[in-house]
C-alpha cells in the first residue's frame, strides 16, 4: 500500500506507507519499514507475535512507550505495566487500578528493549494513600530538554466511597479513580538516577481539570450551567513540544465529554519551562467536527514541531472515522501556531496493520498511544505504539505489548 507524504503552502499531504515531502524544493521520502516480528497461532488466524520488535513481559500487560536516545548512545523507553492473572480482573479494568511505569533500555531504537525494573508506582506502596498519584502512574511520555530529562506522567488515587446523595454516590472504585486523573512531571538529570530513585516527586499534580460536567454518575460536580472546558473531568495523554514562535512550552491533554456518551475531547496549556506552571486555555484543540455538529472523538495525541517545514504535527487516534475515513486508525493533523489544527490533505497515517520481515501483513485490533522519535529536521523515524493482536478488553492474560515501527527517511 503506497501514499505520498507532499509539503505544500497549504497542508500536508500524507500517506500510509511511503511518504514523500517535498519541502522547499527537496525532496525527503519516509518508507516505515517492517518490523522484525512473526506472527503465530493458526495460519488462517494468528493470534499472537513475537520477535525482537515486539516488547512484552511475561506476566504483565505492556501498554504505552516513550522513547529517548540518551547521552550514552542507547535508547531509553518508559512504558506502561500492570500484573495480569489477577482473579477478576482485566486489561480495561485493572489499567486504572494497578498502572504502573517501567524502564527498558537497547542498543537499537527498534528492537531487542530489555526490561529493567519498575521506576515509578502509585505511593500506596510507600504507604501513602492520600497523595495525587497514589492509586497508579501510566501514560509515559519522556523529553530531554537543556540536558535534563522530563517524565510526563499520569496518576490518580481513590477518593473514597462519596456520601449518600451525593452526585458521585454510586461511583465504584474503578469510576472514582478514572475521575481523578491528572498530570504529573518528573525532572533528573540521568537515567541513572531515575534507577536509584534520585528524583523529588511531585507533590501536587501539573495539571488538573477546571470543569466537572457531567449529568450524573460525577466525583464533584461543577455548579449546574458550567460552560465545559476541554480540560473536563481528566486530564491525560500528555504531550510537550517547545513551541519557537512564542519561546513557550505546549501541553497538550485530552479531556472527557458526553454527548450523551464518553467522548475525547482536547486542549492545550501553555508554560515558561518544562516543568510550567502551565496555564490551559480555552480553546478547543484538534476540534473537527461529526455531521452533527460535535467534535469527533480522539484521543493519544503526540504532538512535535518540524523546523524544516515550520509546522506543529500532530497523530491523534481517530475513533469514529471523522477524521481518516476507518475507526480507530492514526490520524494526522497540522498547524502552524499549536493552536488551530486542520486535517491535512490525506490524514491517514496509519491503520491498523503490521508489515512482518516475512513479506506478511498482520491486522491488529488495537494500535495506539504513538510516541515517535524524530530526526533532527523533525521527521518521524521511528513510531512506537502500544498493540494488541485481539480485543484486550476483557482478558487477563498480558497478551498487550509495545511494537516499534522504524521509517526510513531519505533526502534527495
Amino acid at each position: 500500500m503506497k501514499g505520498i507524504f507532499t509539503c505544500f503552502k497549504r497542508g500536508i499531504l500524507l500517506g500510509c506507507f511511503i511518504n514523500t515531502f517535498l519541502c522547499w524544493a527537496q525532496n525527503i521520502t519516509i518508507t516505515p519499514g517492517k518490523i522484525d516480528a512473526r506472527a503465530v497461532g493458526l495460519k488462517e488466524s494468528p493470534n499472537k507475535i513475537i520477535g525482537a520488535s515486539i516488547f512484552q513481559i511475561p506476566n504483565y500487560f505492556v501498554w504505552g512507550a516513550s522513547v529517548v536516545k540518551g547521552d550514552d548512545g542507547k535508547y531509553h523507553m518508559l512504558f506502561s505495566l500492570w500484573e495480569s492473572g489477577a482473579e477478576g480482573g482485566s486489561f480495561v479494568k485493572d489499567w486504572v487500578l494497578q498502572s504502573k511505569i517501567g524502564y527498558a533500555v537497547s542498543d537499537y531504537p527498534d528492537k531487542g528493549f530489555k526490561f529493567q525494573k519498575i521506576v515509578l508506582k502509585g505511593t500506596r506502596y510507600h504507604g501513602d494513600n492520600m497523595s495525587w498519584d497514589a492509586q497508579m502512574v501510566h501514560n509515559p511520555h519522556i523529553k530531554k530538554i537543556n540536558g535534563k530529562y522530563y517524565l510526563y506522567y499520569i496518576g490518580s488515587k481513590d477518593p473514597a466511597e462519596q456520601v449518600m446523595g451525593s452526585s458521585g454516590e454510586n461511583l465504584d472504585k474503578r469510576a472514582r479513580v478514572q475521575q481523578s486523573l491528572c498530570i504529573g512531571v518528573l525532572e533528573f538529570d540521568s537515567f541513572e538516577d531515575l534507577l536509584l530513585g534520585n528524583f523529588i516527586r511531585p507533590k501536587q499534580p501539573l495539571l488538573t481539570p477546571r470543569t466537572r460536567v457531567k449529568t450524573d454518575n460525577i466525583l464533584n460536580a461543577s455548579p449546574f450551567g458550567t460552560k465545559i472546558k476541554p480540560d473536563n473531568i481528566i486530564v491525560v495523554n500528555p504531550s510537550v513540544v517547545y513551541n519557537p514562535k512564542i519561546q513557550k512550552y505546549m501541553l497538550f491533554f485530552k479531556g472527557n465529554v458526553y454527548e450523551p456518551h464518553w467522548k475525547g475531547v482536547h486542549g492545550v496549556a501553555i508554560g515558561d519551562t518544562p516543568k510550567g506552571p502551565f496555564i490551559p486555555l480555552d480553546n478547543f484543540v484538534f476540534d473537527v467536527k461529526m455531521p452533527d455538529g460535535t467534535l469527533a472523538s480522539t484521543e493519544d495525541p503526540y504532538v512535535w514541531y518540524s523546523n524544516k517545514i515550520q509546522k506543529f504535527m500532530a497523530i491523534v487516534k481517530d475513533f469514529t472515522g471523522r477524521l481518516t475515513g476507518h475507526k480507530k486508525t492514526l490520524a494526522l493533523l497540522s498547524s502552524t501556531d499549536g493552536i488551530v489544527w486542520d486535517l491535512t490533505e490525506k490524514p491517514l497515517f496509519l491503520e491498523r496493520k503490521l508489515h512482518l520481515m516475512d513479506g506478511s501483513i498482520l491486522e491488529v485490533d488495537r494500535l495506539e498511544r504513538p510516541q515517535l522519535l524524530l530526526n533532527e529536521e523533525g521527521f518521524p523515524k521511528y513510531l512506537y505504539a502500544a498493540c494488541a493482536v485481539e480485543n484486550v478488553n476483557p482478558k487477563n492474560d498480558g497478551s498487550s505489548f509495545n511494537v516499534q515501527i522504524p521509517m526510513e527517511v531519505v533526502m534527495e
